[in-house]
């Protein structure tokens, strides 16, 4: 008998990519995949473990499903999740069947088909997908995500993610330019590299400019489409001026950068391990504001990290107002398990967090429209990808990340997936009316 799989994906877009890989290996292997977790033999939630409320939402989605299994079913939880807690949480929640880490992603059809039951979580070393592993896309046929390197060589003292996903290492640089031919071939327009530090491609290779090399490469493979950099650790040697020249000028390749730099403050980024001082960040800023103002500049902060008195926090508030960045993301400290940063003194405490969340959000949401306004009568290119209410296209532009950014809204029909050049008419703060 054919199992019916029903499969839910939580967290960033490198767990995105798993899930697509984790169900493109079942439907191979003839499993059949539905829409509904109550007509499914087997229901599989890929969970995210980065920080407490993905361990949460994760947790409530398992609880969730467990309501829809059926007498004879199987609900299985991959993912972070149990690489994290792996030998804890599986006494806790015995609604669940079968338990595997990211490591072991190849092993779920055997398991499945002979209903092992019981946790399978081995290294996260052991599996790196390549171009030869199936793959289905989720949510949008246009975009793809692809994952440049698995595991991360940084160690912040508030991260849990070399735990999770283990050492470094880079896919074969030409292992994913024959994948990128592949998505291309399909009709993807939109090519989303990820890592845990894109910049960091290559190294363990033994390539000096991985990345850049990659790029070069990525521009003769034949196609329309363009290349987005998401994850760009922030140091200056990771932006050789080749590279930036070309994000300003190749039309392959999106004038974007998203590029988190956590905090400003040296006392702050000493106390968060980060390989960089609030000088050198500022000099890379300025090279990319000054020199290369085409390119859209997104980035990633926390807030309420232990140490951060109120001077600390004003120096990254005055940071943000100085206006470098196009597209801003804040995130509230999380002491989590395991992490050195939970075992830090001065932690702050949550009405604080909050309320430096807000007016940090607040401040860079009026830079972001301000923004945004300088681009009304002025001509962009859209990738038409949905139809939403009342027939009107969404799509986004070259500066518009997918799901994290702001969308373009066009009341004219047009094939989706093709690339529509346009006037933007109106700014909605973070979506623009295009006609």
């Amino acid at each position: 008998m054919v199992s019916k799989v029903y499969l839910v994906s939580l967290g960033c877009p490198k767990n995105q990519v798993d899930a697509e890989v984790l169900l493109g290996m079942l439907l191979q292997e003839g499993f059949i995949y539905v829409n509904n977790p109550e007509e499914a033999d087997v229901i599989i939630v890929n969970t995210c473990a980065f920080i407490k409320e993905a361990v949460e939402e994760s947790i409530e989605t398992i609880l969730e499903m467990a309501t829809f299994k059926s007498p004879h079913g199987l609900l299985v939880v991959s993912g972070c999740l149990p690489q994290r807690y792996k030998g804890e949480i599986e006494k806790e929640m015995p609604e669940v069947d079968l338990w595997i880490g990211p490591g072991d992603i190849p092993r779920l059809p055997a398991l499945l088909k002979r209903k092992s039951k019981g946790a399978f979580v081995g290294p996260p070393e052991a599996f790196l997908y390549n171009h030869t592993h199936p793959r289905v896309l989720f949510n949008n046929p246009f975009v793809a995500y692809v994952k440049v390197s698995e595991g991360c060589l940084h160690r912040c003292s508030f991260c849990t993610i070399p735990s999770i996903r283990g050492r470094f290492r880079s896919r074969k640089l030409e292992d994913i330019l024959k994948e990128v031919q592949v998505l291309v071939n399909r009709g993807v327009r939109e090519i989303v590299l990820v890592g845990q530090d894109t910049t960091a491609y290559g190294k363990d290779l033994g390539l000096k400019d991985g990345l850049l090399e990659l790029l070069r490469s990525l521009l003769k493979v034949e196609g329309r489409f363009w290349v987005r950099l998401l994850y760009c650790y922030p140091l200056r040697e990771n932006f050789p001026e080749e590279m930036l020249e070309m994000l300003s000028t190749e039309g392959k390749l999106a004038p974007y950068l998203d590029i988190p730099i956590q905090h400003i403050s040296d006392k702050v980024l000493r106390l968060m391990n980060r390989r960089t001082t609030k000088s050198e960040l500022l000099g890379l800023l300025e090279l990319l504001r000054d020199k290369y103002p085409q390119i859209a500049l997104r980035t990633t902060v926390i807030v309420g990290f232990p140490g951060e008195g109120e001077k600390e926090f004003q120096e990254l508030l005055e940071l943000v107002k100085q206006g470098y960045f196009t597209y801003l993301g804040a995130f509230k400290f999380s002491a989590e398990e395991g992490t050195r940063a939970a075992k830090f003194g001065e932690q702050v405490p949550e009405e604080i967090k909050e309320e430096r969340w807000q007016i940090l959000m607040e401040t860079q949401r009026e830079i972001t429209k301000y923004k945004n306004t300088q681009w009304i009568g002025k001509e962009v290119q859209v990738l038409a990808e949905s139809v939403g209410p009342e027939n009107t296209l969404i799509g986004r532009t070259p500066f518009q990340a997918p799901e994290i950014d702001g969308v373009c809204l066009i009341k004219r029909n047009f094939p989706l997936g093709e690339v529509i050049h346009g006037k933007v008419k109106e700014v909605l703060t973070y979506d623009l009316v295009v006609e």
